[in-house]
Formats: structure tokens, sequence, C-alpha cells
């Protein structure tokens, strides 16, 4: 997603108000041998649903029409392919999957007459590609060939063989041009990316694992912004250095998600932290200590920087119940000085987020899948979307909806409405959305052995009635969460209603021998906010009374 940036005072800090993290695993990294990358699609006011676009053939002649992603402005018109693959949310049915996030770099190598933004890129590939290499191959093209009419983007783009990162920036207005370059992430690391341009150095000679423009290094001399050897160069220093908030903001996120899979990661906090000039950035990626799985990125994606440096649970930021999000923008005045707020992974303005699985030792329909849910990652269940998928269920579907219209029947809308009850009075309570959430996660888990083993079975006489049983499971698990959620919600406000907690006993509130409701709690301040509190007004509220 975009970002927006601005001059922050003394501080020279760059704001990242609308951002996005994608997280990598490389097949030797997972328990299971998958490929697996995440995406939380993060911008205020974005409603999002789950993409959907049918295999289809098409006539010679056929054009497509470019709208940009963020701001639905028409930017023009592009032949179309002779065949398009299925892609549902961010993964089609080869289980090429693609993920982005905006660094923004130098603003003068935007394109604007360009024809291709950031995500119609993604898009588009998804329906021409069936590799992760040929992905790149297509995206490049396209942006060479119609302008890239976008700031600078770090993508995801995997298969369930290969995990790869490419950073794309185009060459100014009119250049129908770009400079790229596209690293392949080794089976045995994990990787990420969140709105800082992460590629640096590059071995040139590793035609393997690394491609790139051949302008990359030529554009950037011809600028006079690189004078050195093409063995020297960084992509990173040059298009998009890491200021302030290129750090703080941005690579502590990927910091914090190195930090729970990986050791030795407190050589790197004064980087993340954006404290000293000459510290030393974080390596691309890591090799983990031990082998992920779902479970444990969908946990990763609801970081808040908990027990870290960087953790939001140590001032009054988070109000009375302690909540680990912080009000936007991410910087304010106080008193004419500039300060700040942290920017963990979990975040309140995500439109969608997933867990993308690709599995190359299954039948390509079954072995991939979209974990997806419809808002924050903390706050939502991650329900299963094969990538064979060729029915939205009604709940992720966009049509009829929009940011300004509320409904009851689609997902964004009531998972939105559940969060924002539960995010100012977090501490009190979060633990009733988290036992609910973390039941049908495990849920959707546990099942996800039997699915597929019945799905394999109907593969093997029809592959179509595989597809129709896959879909259907999509559409059920996702419609049955939208009712848990309705559910959810109407018990979060009997429950907490007016600050206070009544009682429940085996699932259903308790009533006094009468019929009424039982004696409620009143849970009060916690210690530390009440001692906060005290400190700050001393004894105005000190009572008389011993």
């Amino acid at each position: 997603m975009k970002k927006l940036f601005f001059i922050a005072g003394m501080m020279a800090a760059t704001v990242y108000a609308m951002a996005c993290t994608n997280l990598i695993v490389g097949k030797k990294a997972s328990k299971d041998g998958s490929v697996m990358c995440t995406y939380s699609a993060d911008d205020y006011g974005m409603f999002q649903g789950l993409a959907h676009y049918p295999a289809a053939k098409h006539a010679p002649g056929t054009m497509r029409k470019i709208y940009d992603w963020d701001t639905n402005e028409y930017h023009g018109e592009i032949p179309e392919a002779a065949e398009t693959y299925n892609v549902v949310g961010n993964i089609n049915e080869y289980q090429v999957t693609i993920g982005e996030t905006t660094f923004g770099g130098r603003e003068e190598m935007v394109d604007t007459t360009g024809i291709i933004d950031y995500g119609s890129l993604i898009y588009i590939a998804l329906q021409r590609s069936k590799t992760a290499r040929e992905a790149i191959k297509v995206m490049t093209t396209l942006a060479e060939t119609y302008g890239f009419n976008s700031g600078g983007e770090t993508f995801t783009v995997c298969d369930p063989d290969e995990a790869w990162i490419m950073e794309m920036m185009g060459c100014g207005p009119g250049s129908r041009a770009v400079v790229w370059v596209a690293q392949r992430i080794p089976d045995d690391a994990i990787c990420a990316h969140a709105n800082q341009s992460r590629i640096r150095k590059f071995n040139m000679k590793d035609k393997a694992n690394v491609m790139y423009s051949r302008n990359v290094v030529k554009f950037a001399r011809s600028k006079g912004w690189f004078s050195g050897k093409d063995a020297d160069f960084s992509f990173c220093d040059v298009y998009a250095a890491a200021d302030f908030g290129g750090r703080r903001f941005c690579d502590a996120r990927v910091w914090s998600y190195f930090n729970m899979f990986s050791d030795g990661m407190e050589k790197y906090v004064d980087y993340a932290a954006g404290k000293a000039d000459n510290a030393e950035p974080m390596p691309l990626w890591v090799i983990p200590n031990r082998k992920l799985d779902v479970a444990d990125l969908e946990a990763a994606m609801r970081d808040h920087y908990e027990g870290t440096p960087f953790a939001l649970d140590s001032d009054i930021g988070g109000g009375i119940w302690d909540m680990p999000y912080r009000p936007t923008p991410l910087s304010f005045k106080v008193d004419g000085k500039e300060y700040f707020n942290e920017r963990p992974i979990s975040t309140q303005q995500s439109g969608f987020v997933y867990v993308s699985q690709m599995r190359s030792w299954l039948p390509r329909e079954i072995g991939g899948v979209l974990w997806f849910g419809n808002d924050d990652a903390n706050m939502v269940a991650f329900t299963p979307v094969y990538c064979c998928t060729t029915i939205v269920p009604p709940c992720y579907e966009m049509k009829g909806n929009d940011a300004l219209t509320f409904s009851m029947d689609n997902a964004y809308w009531v998972e939105n409405w559940v969060s924002n009850m539960v995010y100012p009075r977090y501490s009190l309570m979060f633990g009733s959305l988290k036992e609910v959430r973390d039941s049908l996660d495990s849920s959707y888990l546990n099942a996800q052995k039997e699915i597929e083993d019945k799905a394999i079975k109907l593969h093997a006489s029809s592959d179509i009635e595989a597809q129709e049983y896959l879909t259907r499971y999509t559409c059920d698990k996702a419609m049955q969460m939208l009712d848990r959620w309705k559910k959810l919600a109407i018990h979060l406000i009997v429950k907490y209603n007016d600050m206070i907690v009544k009682p429940e006993h085996d699932g259903k509130f308790t009533r006094t021998k009468y019929g009424l409701g039982a004696k409620v709690a009143r849970p009060g301040y916690s210690e530390k906010y009440a001692r906060e509190l005290v400190r700050q007004t001393g004894k105005r509220y000190e009572s008389p009374v011993k």
C-alpha cells in the first residue's frame, strides 16, 4: 500500500501513515516443506474483500482497462493475454502468490504518465503466470512496456518451490522504463519487508538466484547518484536510503519477525530503532532457529513488539485498558517538539491479511491455501481459501459494499465492528475475542488433513469434483466465521456493557434465583494506570476517608 511521508521537524523522519508488511518462509524453513508468505494490506479508509478473476480465454485484439488499485483512477488499456488463470485473493490456480509493500524512494522516479500501477501489476501477473520466475518476467515486461505509475515497491513473489523478493522503481515521467532487482530467498531462510527497500548489494553473476534490469546501475550513474564499481552498487542505498522513519517504523517490523525465530538479533536493535547512522543494517534474510508453520505466521502477523525494546505496554499511550495500538498519524507535536508512536506489524488500518501456503507435492488445486482475514490480523480468524476456488464467499464480496456503507452480511464490516468495540477496552475485552478467534483457527488447521485427504481422493477421479468440493468448503468456512463473529459482537455488547463485566458459566450469562442478571464485576483501573493517575494528579483525588 502507498505511504504518506513528510519531513518531521528536527528529527527529519519519514512518517509512513499507510503501510503494509510481508513475511516470507522458504520451503526448507517450514515444518512441512511449504513455501509460505504473508501480506497485511494496510491503508486508512480502504475497503477490501477477496479479489477474484476467473480463468478465461480472450480473442485477439481484446483490451484490458487499467484502473489504479488505490484510487480507482483510469490509466489506460493494454492488450489482454490470450489465456488468463483463475485468481482468488493474491494466489492463483498454480499456487503463485504475490504481495507488496510500498517504500516510495526518490519521488522524481515515479512515471506519472505510466499505465501500470503496483496493484494492477500484481493481479495481471497472477492471471498470466504459472511460476514465480514467470511472474517476475511478466511484471517487469509490463512495467517496461507501459510505464510504472507508482512509487518504489517491494514485491513478494512465491510459488510452491521458490520464494523471491523484487524491488522496482520507475525512471521518471514519460520514461516507460523501470529499474528493478529480484533475489531468490534461500530455501532454508526467512525474509520480510515492510515499506523500506531491503535489497542492498546483489551478486550480478548469480544468474540462478538473481535477476535485474540492464539499466539498474546505469540509470543511477546517469543521475550522478552512484559512481563506484558495479559490485558495490546497493539498490536500497542509492534509490531509497533508510532514514529514521524507514528504520523505526518499517525495518523494525522486519527486526521483530526475525527476532521471533532467529538468534542474535540484539545486535540490530540500534539499527531498527533508528539510533545511529552507522548502525549495521539487518541482512536480507536469516536462518530460523526452528521450522515454521501456518500458525507461527498467523501469530507473527499479530505482533505488537511484545517482549522487545519497542513494546507498547510500558506507557499510558494505550489508555486505561492497555491497548497495544496507537492513534494516528504516527507523528504528533507537544509544545513545538515532534514525537512519534511505534508502528508494529499488527495495525488497526488493515483492510485484509493473509498467510499463503504453497505445497509442491500436492495437486495444484489442493496445494495452495490462502488463510484469509478481512481486518487486523490480531482481531480475526484466518479462514481457508483454496487456490482453485471459483466462487468468492458472499461475506468476502466487494460488490455492493464499500467503505461508507455498513453491512451485516459483509465480513469486513462485521469484523471491524467487533474490533472497534475491543480496541479502546482492550485488556478488558480482548480475551473474549481471542477465545473465539483461536478456537476457529484451531478448528480450521485441525480439519486441514481430513479435508485435503478427501479432496485428493476426489481429484484422482475428477479434478473438477475436487475443485467444487474445495470451493464449497471455502465458502462454508467463511460464512460460518461470519455467523460466529456476529454472535461474538452481540456477546461483547452484553457482557461488557457500560464498562462492567457480566459473569458467565458454561458459556451462558448467569442469573439470580429470581431470574435477573447476576451481580456484575466492576474492574476499574489497573494498578499501573491508577498509580500513573495519582502521580499526575497528586492529592486532587485523595480521599479524606482512611
